[in-house]
């Protein structure tokens, strides 16, 4: 059935595909302009429309700069009810500049964190305030030409590669897969930890990178459970032998859901679409179902964006009596990827 929907959805992915491809060749022509910046700008982004990595990926970057430079990172801010620019202070909330800024917000205390639809006016805005600002890193802005960023980085999932998939509607691309020729870097993401050079090199032939681009190759790494809730601080027995309830609002759970799976005594998982608002009645299903494991020792684990979204006042109180913990994930480049990787950023932003 879903192969009969692709393809009758097909003929509209092309006109909208075409509509996408004739603006950015406007960009190229430069009939419609784009704006430089005299410092450096780097943008990470991807051609599908989400759950590729992009935001351990910004921290990333973050952790590689921060200690040298003054950044600064601008999102749209997604579903926030914020609009136009923000800029995030220490009472922020999702409702102010989305759940991805704040996470940001939240794990580097001296990192610079805006919102803003239009980047490049959100950039004038970081520099008229923060003038000190050396980079600014921007999430998710790739298919954002008003702004003509130093460095482009794309992300694509190992396993989904974009050249694997179509334009919206029939698929979950934004543009032609063509559109990653403006990329600099590509960054094949959520690879396995113990990936072989024969793979590396069958997906290095599929993307067949231009000269100027260099592919890289990243694995997330999962730490350890952390307490979110009062509950979950005061629990002493945190042993595999809990019975898992999994809470996520995030594009693909699949692999921390497999992960979860390996690990614990049982597992049950409830899953809202990416970036879901939580509400009141979402906090009795919850509760409910946490309710009706029958095991004695049961916990829940949600994702770092998760808890941003859960932060809010109203949510969390209803919650502080259950065991509600969180998995921070990290991002790890393989082999050399690593060096080479690192060195390629500090060059750009060294000479730029």
């Amino acid at each position: 059935m879903k192969i009969i929907v692709r393809i009758l959805l097909f003929p509209f992915s092309i006109i909208y595909g075409a509509i996408l491809f004739i603006r950015n060749k406007l960009y190229d022509w430069n009939i419609f302009k784009s704006s430089p910046f005299n410092f450096p700008v780097i943008v990470v982004g991807n051609l599908s429309l989400g759950g590729t990595g992009k935001t351990p990926h910004i921290e990333y970057l973050i952790r590689l700069l921060q200690s040298e430079y003054k950044i600064a990172t601008l999102s749209r801010g997604y579903k926030r009810k914020s609009k136009g620019f923000f800029l995030s202070n220490e009472n922020s909330t999702i409702n102010d500049i989305g759940d991805e800024p704040l996470q940001y917000k939240t794990k580097f205390n001296n990192l610079i964190v805006a919102v803003d639809e239009k980047r490049v006016n959100g950039i004038k805005k970081i520099k008229e305030i923060h003038p000190k600002t050396e980079l600014i890193l921007l999430d998710d802005a790739y298919q954002h030409r008003a702004l003509k960023a130093g460095l482009n980085i794309l992300i694509t999932e190992f396993n989904k590669l974009y050249i694997k998939d179509s334009v919206i509607p029939s698929g979950r691309l934004r543009e032609f897969a063509c559109g990653s020729n403006r990329a600099d870097i590509i960054i094949v993401s959520k690879t396995k930890s113990d990936l072989s050079l024969s793979e590396r090199e069958n997906v290095i032939n599929q993307l067949k990178p231009k000269y100027h681009q260099t592919v890289y190759f990243s694995y997330i790494k999962y730490s350890e459970i952390t307490p979110f809730t009062n509950a979950a601080k005061t629990l002493t027995n945190k042993t595999k032998e809990n019975a898992v309830l999994l809470l996520t609002g995030i594009a693909k759970p699949q692999a921390l859901y497999k992960k979860l799976e390996n690990e614990y005594h049982s597992i049950k998982h409830i899953e809202f679409s990416d970036h879901h608002d939580f509400t009141n009645s979402d906090v009795k299903n919850i509760k409910e179902q946490f309710d009706c494991l029958s095991e004695n020792n049961k916990i829940i684990i949600t994702t770092e964006k998760d808890i941003m979204r859960l932060s809010l006042p109203s949510i969390l109180n209803q919650l502080q009596d259950i065991p509600i913990f969180y998995i921070p994930i990290e991002i790890c480049f393989h082999g050399n990827d690593k060096k080479e990787f690192d060195n390629k950023i500090l060059n750009y932003v060294t000479k730029n």
